[in-house]
């Protein structure tokens, strides 16, 4: 990835003196840790563990936070957030009009890490004013390349809303959810799938030949559709599928096919592999 270059993002300030506490409560992330890090990625999930946007928070000022999201989820996350709020003291605004994000391969002034790999292997990052982001190229392509590279989902693009759980999010693989915080929306099924280890359907990268599949196309191991592949580039591509049935076929010696072209699972050292093959947990399919 070169740099710096600019996002599209959506800035949400969450100021009041319940700031904090309010998100503590509903995010997936423990806010306590804006105290020692400069950024952090969560999520807000659904009650029943879905993820609704996921995104970075920042500590914009004493007891305030910036929550960085794609706009795409942006104004259902505002919405969802402010049905939270009850009596909190609380306000949100939209500041996307005064700042944006900056990104870059290397470090650079003022940027930290992308907290979903804290060793920068997916860039740095700053919120700045928008004039001083004004005339950057997009990154959007580039940050793109360098995901899927890595096999990092971006869940505005690869998921619909509500479509996966946490860890089927890669949450937990991307330091996007404390399992010590406490209760959190959705937490009481986030901890399950997390204490029994039956999280069977996740993203994973795949590798092939020539250009990506389209997305949404079926990955298949003979009669068995496993899933379906997401964003791609030539030779690479994410798909999100029941890894556990994918990885028993490939045991078998059977091929998985996306329109009768064959891929191969490629998952990073850093995936969690699902634990069990049976389908009696009684986990959310």
């Amino acid at each position: 990835m070169a740099g710096p270059l600019a996002l599209d993002r959506m800035l949400i300030s969450v100021s009041g003196p319940d700031a904090r506490s309010f998100l503590q409560e509903v995010l997936s992330q423990d806010l306590n840790r804006l105290a020692d890090e400069p950024a952090l990625y969560a999520a807000l999930l659904s009650p029943q563990g879905k993820v609704i946007a996921d995104m970075m928070l920042w500590p914009e000022a004493v007891g305030c936070v910036l929550i960085e999201a794609d706009p795409a989820p942006g104004a259902s996350l505002t919405r969802r957030l402010s049905m939270y709020k009850l009596r909190a003291q609380v306000s949100l605004a939209d500041v996307s009009d005064r700042f944006g994000v900056i990104v870059s391969e290397a470090p650079f002034a003022g940027a930290v890490a992308d907290p979903r790999f804290p060793d920068g292997a997916l860039g740095w990052r700053k919120i700045a004013p928008k004039a001083e982001g004004y005339g950057l190229a997009d990154g959007v392509a580039v940050l793109n390349r360098q995901r899927l590279a890595l096999g990092v989902p971006d869940l505005a693009r690869d998921a619909a809303p509500e479509e996966v759980f946490a860890l089927e999010a890669l949450l937990e693989e991307l330091h996007g959810v404390d399992f010590k915080k406490g209760c959190f929306v959705g937490q009481e099924n986030v901890s399950r799938m997390k204490r029994r280890a039956t999280t069977r359907k996740k993203f994973c990268p795949v590798a092939f030949d020539g250009p990506a599949p389209a997305p949404g196309t079926p990955i298949r191991a003979g009669e068995s559709e496993l899933g379906t592949v997401r964003t791609g580039m030539p030779g690479r591509a994410l798909a999100l599928l029941r890894l556990d049935r994918a990885l028993a076929a490939i045991k078998l010696g059977r091929r998985l096919l996306a329109n009768d072209r064959e891929i191969r699972l490629d998952p990073p050292s850093w995936l969690i592999l699902p634990q069990r093959e049976d389908d009696d947990s009684g986990e959310p399919d």
